[in-house]
């Protein structure tokens, strides 16, 4: 399949066109009918979330990447940690666009540093789509990868010391 003929998938999702319902695509059009199998009758919707948040915690897995999202939907997750009964949000730094069997997937990576940034970026790309493929049967088609910074040893340590306060 050429690049020519997977843009219209993705076009359809942006434009909304081939989706069940907003943000969801349909992965499997199932027959109707009982004298159809079991396993085919009915359809299979998958919302884009789903693979806003498969994205995210497969790109997490790797080693070397140490957060996502740029620096204002960082702070903003920061702060939302630190709020009781808050949960970290997987999708941070990750955007999709879903056609009818085809996703696009674009990430925004904080880095350790000393790590190598393209094997990094190779390894999240190589885990985000084995593992996006496998659980939705959707075919990836792209994953851009953006690093919008990286992480200093020492940025551990101010936090740190900023958080102790300066009198006792």
């Amino acid at each position: 399949m050429t690049a020519t003929q997977e843009a219209p998938a993705i076009k359809k999702a942006v434009t909304g066109q081939g989706s069940t319902a907003a943000g969801s695509t349909t992965v499997g059009d199932g027959a109707v009918g009982v004298n159809e199998p079991a396993a085919t009758r009915g359809r299979t919707s998958i919302a884009d979330v789903v693979v806003v948040k498969i994205s995210g915690m497969a790109a997490r897995e790797i080693p070397g990447v140490y957060d996502m999202g740029g620096g204002l939907s960082r702070t903003l997750g920061a702060v939302r940690d630190r709020v009781p009964g808050g949960r970290p949000n997987v999708g941070r730094g990750v955007k999709v666009e879903v056609g009818e069997r085809q996703t696009a997937i674009d990430l925004d990576l904080v880095v350790e540093y000393g790590v190598a940034i393209t094997d990094v970026a190779r390894d999240v790309r190589e885990n985000v789509i084995a593992a996006v493929e496998r659980i939705t049967g959707l075919e990836v088609v792209e994953v851009n990868v953006t690093v919008n910074d990286v992480h200093l040893p020492e940025d551990d340590d101010e936090s740190a010391h900023a958080s102790e306060g300066r009198v006792a």
